[in-house]
């Protein structure tokens, strides 16, 4: 992992590239499955690069998100991983997709991971349009967990999308793929969406657009209008 952890680049290609156009990486995504295998490992691997976040993107295995006690032992998991990771100056984060929306005894599977958390040891990366696409309101969320969502996906949908079910399986999310459109061209309030996670205390705004047709006008589109909003 340490040799070719990005793409089939070395650390040192990696970091000679970011050194060459001025860039720093302020988190890293990794599947459940790497942290449980072979954590230490990807945490040597990722070191060098010095990124502030080390982000959980998906819960694919049933197993881990179909009942409130399973989400409870996950937030006990993700807090040990988070301890671990904090003597490299690293938080875990989670990101969400859905099926977190899902309630068990009442509660939702996102709420149960964030009150079962440790702020100091795990934080969340809000995507827009998956918790729209459950029914949700990214808004309210901010409101509701102050300091808890440290990094946004900003993706916008040329018309409100919703998941055909509870937004656990792959299919579900791709019938999602063809209305995403970049920040500010569609119909969702991304405007009202970044200044409540700028009030909220969000830290890193990420375009992501998992379908880009033409992926360099999507990013300046999405750079001009990020750094109209985020600049001032």
């Amino acid at each position: 992992l340490r040799q070719h952890a990005f793409y089939g680049l070395t650390t040192d290609q990696t970091l000679q590239l970011l050194k060459i156009y001025d860039l720093s990486v302020p988190s890293v995504h990794s599947n459940i499955s790497t942290l449980r295998d072979g954590f230490n490992e990807f945490l040597e691997g990722i070191a060098a690069i010095q990124c502030q976040y080390a982000v959980v993107p998906a819960l694919l295995n049933p197993a881990d998100r179909n009942s409130a006690d399973a989400y409870k032992s996950l937030a006990d998991e993700f807090n040990s991983y988070g301890e671990k990771m904090s003597s490299y100056g690293m938080t875990l984060a989670y990101h969400n997709h859905g099926y977190e929306h899902i309630s068990y005894d009442g509660r939702m599977g996102l709420d149960i991971l964030i009150s079962q958390t440790d702020p100091e040891l795990v934080q969340f990366e809000l995507d827009l349009f998956w918790m729209k696409a459950a029914g949700q309101d990214p808004v309210a969320y901010l409101n509701k967990y102050p300091g808890r969502f440290k990094l946004m996906h900003l993706k916008d949908s040329t018309k409100e999308f919703r998941f055909s079910g509870d937004g656990s399986t792959p299919d579900q999310w791709m019938a999602g793929f063809p209305l995403m459109s970049d920040p500010g061209d569609g119909v969702y309030n991304i405007d009202k969406m970044i200044q409540a996670g700028l009030d909220s205390g969000v830290e890193h705004f990420f375009l992501e657009r998992d379908l880009a047709p033409q992926p360099e006008t999507t990013l300046n589109n999405s750079f001009n209008y990020l750094s109209k909003h985020l600049r001032g």
